[in-house]
């Protein structure tokens, strides 16, 4: 693979200016980020969805950092152009800056991670900008933030409120000044979401954002149809893997205990 082909940061950052979309999924293993990436997915983030999807948590809370280094330096061995990304977990980023420092250095360092994601506005703004200042690529996210969801108390639409919405607005205009390359903009009206994406010069990357964000990521276990418990409005379902995971599974069940597997040419002589 030639280096032009290989996104980068500053490449991302680009993408924008030239008006072409982003896409990224979401990775948890090696197996799952090499088929991203073979596919063309621009970015491939190490997401604490991984709590979740992978590990069947009811929230992101209880996934730690060296569950989601492990899952990184998986996601890592798997890509060979998209731009891996982690999530910091809860509390990885919160406690101090000095903390938040190290622990975004490790993602890089023993994970091979390109950059991180944290969660948040102008209370982690100066944790950003120790990050960044220490050469480490920041991405931010902004509305639904699902590390505070105990303070929400559900997974209601972001920002529709007026004064909610205009601090959505403020705290995106913080984290470009703090030196985030990007934005992730959960679950807001696609209309904020418009707003935001003409007043940043960093691009937004959606996830129940509209159409008008500059690049679009989806949970990759929803977007599989693997992941059953609850199906958000905003995914698309470009695949019913569940079902064709468990007719295998019944399919290879009953050929065993029926004596069907394995064949005579499957067996060594």
């Amino acid at each position: 693979m030639a280096p032009s082909d290989v996104i980068t940061v500053p490449r991302i950052a680009g993408m924008k200016a030239k008006g072409e979309k982003i896409t990224c999924l979401t990775a948890y293993d090696w197996l799952t980020a090499g088929l991203l990436d073979s596919a063309g997915i621009d970015i491939i983030l190490v997401g604490d969805s991984g709590a979740m999807v992978f590990a069947g948590h009811e929230t992101t809370l209880p996934v730690t950092m060296e569950q989601m280094l492990y899952h990184t330096t998986a996601v890592a061995r798997g890509v060979r152009r998209g731009l891996v990304i982690a999530d910091m977990p809860f509390l990885s980023y919160q406690v101090s800056a000095d903390r938040a420092l190290e622990n975004a250095g490790r993602f890089l360092k023993e994970g091979g991670a390109a950059a991180v994601k944290l969660e948040g506005g102008e209370p982690v703004a100066d944790t950003i900008r120790r990050i960044v200042s220490a050469g480490i690529p920041v991405m931010g996210h902004l509305g639904l933030t699902p590390q505070s969801i105990r303070a929400f108390g559900n997974y209601r639409v972001r920002g529709e409120a007026q004064d909610e919405a205009g601090a959505i607005r403020k705290d995106a205009r913080i984290l470009e000044q703090a030196g985030v390359f990007a934005v992730v903009l959960e679950k807001i009206p696609a209309g904020l979401a418009a707003e935001i994406t003409e007043s940043l010069s960093i691009p937004t990357i959606g996830i129940g954002a509209g159409p008008h964000c500059d690049g679009q990521v989806i949970v990759t276990p929803d977007m599989l149809g693997l992941f059953e418990s609850f199906r958000p409005k905003f995914v698309r379902r470009y695949a019913e893997l569940a079902e064709t995971i468990r007719s295998a599974a019944s399919r290879f069940a009953d050929d065993v205990k029926n004596g069907r597997f394995p064949s005579d040419e499957e067996s060594f002589r």
